[in-house]
């Protein structure tokens, strides 16, 4: 299912991507579901990210070499 979303986009923005959506080929509806497709994913990876550091102070685990120590 598609839903068809309109959105208002200040002038340098609009013309931003007008001009990135010309330079790569692409149509501007496909950059931004991809744009949206990314920011929805890595404030996922961060939240998730954010509540693992958590456990993993408690545990002492706070630096990469902790990290690979512990994989390891």
């Amino acid at each position: 299912m598609r839903t068809v979303l309109s959105i208002s986009l200040p002038g340098k923005i609009a013309e931003e991507l007008n001009a990135f959506a010309i330079e790569t080929g692409r149509n501007k509806s496909d950059v931004v579901k991809e744009s949206l497709s990314l920011f929805l994913w890595e404030t996922k990876f961060r939240k998730a990210q954010k509540m693992l550091f958590a456990r993993a102070k408690a545990q002492g685990i706070v630096t990469e070499e902790d990290v690979f120590r512990e994989i390891s």
